[in-house]
């Protein structure tokens, strides 16, 4: 008896393997860019959709992003804290407008020590039309030629306002001999007169607070660190970072002859230890707002710098004393 036949069924058996043929070349098509990633990984293909591959990679991408959380919960942390005494600072902007008090603070230390972070917090709240953020460079041909002082008298502030200065006139005491930017007679000449002009300053009534925040070798090394590695941070590299660390020595001394030399009665030294940023900002912060007895001031605010933080140029050139006579040099 003959078998019959469906029609079409032919058709459709031999459809099936072809069916299958474009499924696969489909599959491999999607597969190849995930592939042709493995193979750039130096890894073979089927690695990279293993179970346990799958996994592992997922795993370093939820501790990536778990550490990401963590730091910024840090800083918003480290935000947090500063802020009443950043209020407090717009109180004492207001102070100095109402009495028409001039202000002006000097923030020096070495590269990477933390002054313009610091700035930065200071200034972040305040009124704008009341202070001044100065950075001058090197000085031009025609400066060269001019009183010393003139460049940066020009930026003093006027009645009410503040100026900070991001480096300053103590450019002359320390980077510039250090690199060999001026002459040991305009060195000295500096170190003889600077002590005169900060008196007349404060006795014509201007408010100077000198703050140098210092950092140690290893967390200046550190910092230059995440400079080369951080693409956003490159541009604050230059080339008298790249020998900061090789001058370590050199800077030391210098500081030590700034303080010994220039921390008066009328306008001491403040120093900050700035290896931990948030203690430096929060401790800078304070010792600012203690120089002036303004009104309005919060009760209930702790305005103590702590002690581990803040130290005076006296102090400081003590222990820098102390250091050198059990190691035979300075170290901070």
């Amino acid at each position: 008896m003959a078998t019959k036949t469906r029609p079409g069924a032919g058709r459709t058996a031999a459809a099936k393997p072809a069916a299958k043929r474009t499924t696969a070349k489909r599959t491999a098509a999607k597969r190849a860019p995930e592939q042709a990633g493995a193979l750039a990984e130096g890894r073979r293909p089927e690695e990279g959709n293993s179970p346990e591959e799958r996994l592992r990679r997922l795993s370093e991408e939820n501790r990536a992003l778990k550490a990401a959380l963590r730091r910024s919960a840090r800083k918003l942390r480290a935000e947090e804290i500063l802020k009443p005494y950043q209020a407090e600072l717009i109180r004492l902007q207001e102070h100095l407008e109402q009495t028409k008090t001039r202000m002006i603070i000097l923030f020096e230390g070495r590269d990477a020590a933390g002054k313009g972070g610091t700035i930065r917090r200071v200034t972040r709240y305040m009124n704008e039309k009341h202070y001044r953020v100065v950075a001058l460079g090197r000085p031009t041909e025609e400066q060269r030629t001019q009183w010393f002082f003139q460049k940066y008298v020009t930026a003093f502030p006027r009645g009410g306002e503040m100026v900070l200065f991001d480096r300053s006139w103590y450019n002359r005491a320390m980077v510039e001999p250090v690199f060999g930017f001026c002459t040991d007679r305009e060195y000295q000449d500096f170190m003889r007169g600077v002590v005169g002009f900060e008196r007349d300053l404060v006795r014509q009534g201007t408010v100077l607070v000198k703050l140098y925040f210092s950092v140690t070798r290893e967390e200046q090394a550190r910092r230059f660190q995440r400079r080369k590695d951080d693409p956003l941070r490159q541009w604050k590299l230059s080339e008298v970072d790249l020998q900061a660390q090789d001058r370590w020595d050199e800077f030391t001394n210098m500081k030590y002859e700034m303080l010994k030399r220039t921390n008066s009665t009328h306008a001491p030294w403040t120093i900050i230890r700035s290896d931990d940023k948030v203690k430096a900002r929060l401790n800078a912060i304070k010792a600012i707002l203690n120089t002036v007895p303004y009104e309005r001031r919060d009760p209930g605010l702790d305005f103590v710098p702590a002690a581990e933080v803040v130290v005076s140029g006296a102090r400081e050139l003590e222990l820098m004393e102390a250091q050198r006579l059990q190691s035979g040099k300075f170290i901070i």
